[in-house]
């Protein structure tokens, strides 16, 4: 039979304070200067400046609702997929491509998630750069305008200078006596 410590309670049983004291001590957060995040700005504000800075004030900056542009947007993907709900139509892979307006549908947006495993007509205002690459690969049209896409850094050959440290001067001999 193993033998183990005794808990610390056994101890106590029967001491009314258990070794702290008067009774309610150890409740709470009296010794301790609260619970939590009490005192953040009271007698805890060395630690909060210290270690946790961004605990009060704002960050940061919301656009207002009324200036955000709000897309209803589709991947090509799903376009494919739910074929039937936008076009009565039946696409053939080798014929000429399917029209599908989509903002009679609502949708504004077309984005570039999934494959067109046909050619499409596609008719919407706006478009990924990547959704009307895989629409043009399938060998479909698009009617609408391309977003950009992220600019790629250019490296030219006048951008590459290297950054040489200035010569420095000789220092003058003084004499000493």
């Amino acid at each position: 039979m193993t033998l183990r410590k005794q808990k610390r309670t056994r101890r106590f049983r029967g001491s009314r304070t258990h070794g702290y004291g008067r009774v309610g001590q150890h409740r709470k957060g009296g010794q301790r200067g609260g619970k939590g995040k009490a005192g953040g700005q009271k007698h805890d504000w060395t630690y909060t400046t210290a270690k946790d800075p961004k605990r009060y004030g704002k960050l940061g900056f919301h656009r207002p609702t009324q200036i955000r542009k709000q897309y209803r947007t589709i991947n090509v993907g799903e376009i494919a997929i739910h074929l039937a709900k936008f076009t009565k139509a039946t696409p053939d892979p080798k014929g000429p491509p399917t029209p599908i307006d989509l903002t009679t549908h609502g949708y504004t947006k077309v984005l570039g998630g999934g494959t067109v495993p046909f050619p499409l007509q596609v008719t919407a205002p706006l478009f990924t750069r990547r959704a009307a690459e895989k629409i043009k690969a399938a060998g479909g049209k698009i009617k609408g305008d391309i977003l950009p896409g992220p600019q790629k850094p250019t490296t030219s050959p006048k951008a590459k200078t290297t950054k040489t440290k200035p010569k420095a001067k000789p220092k003058a001999k003084t004499k000493r006596s």
